[in-house]
């Protein structure tokens, strides 16, 4: 398994988050706190980290990771009712082009924290 302790300390500070917050909150909210929670335990974090979209050499757009975490897991973050096949199409995009191996989409809405490992 891939970055498996990593993986699991990132997935824990997810939990503390929604754990102190609870569900029904904006995205925003969580991605602030969790960006804490990871750069208090000491981890490299990158917030709204930018990577180009390239096609045939030319630079055609660019996206921006919600966390990026020891250069290795991008943490894609939702407040949703559930997950959909377009979130996880979205991180398995976002992995494609930032070269990063392991995602974790996660969604604090419901009243449990709900996350995906997304391994390409």
């Amino acid at each position: 398994m891939i970055y498996k302790e990593l993986a699991f300390e990132v997935v824990g500070c997810c939990l503390k988050v929604h754990s102190q917050l609870g569900p029904g909150l904006l995205e925003q909210c969580y991605h602030n706190a969790l960006f804490y929670e990871l750069k208090g335990m000491g981890f490299l974090t990158g917030y709204n980290v930018p990577f180009n979209v390239s096609y045939k050499g030319n630079i055609v757009g660019e996206y921006f990771a919600d966390l990026v975490v020891e250069n290795k897991i991008i943490i894609e973050l939702k407040s949703a009712k559930c997950f959909s096949e377009a979130h996880i199409a979205q991180l398995i995009n976002y992995l494609h082009i930032s070269g990063c191996r392991l995602g974790i989409l996660v969604n604090f809405q419901g009243s449990y924290l709900e996350w995906r490992r997304i391994v390409i």
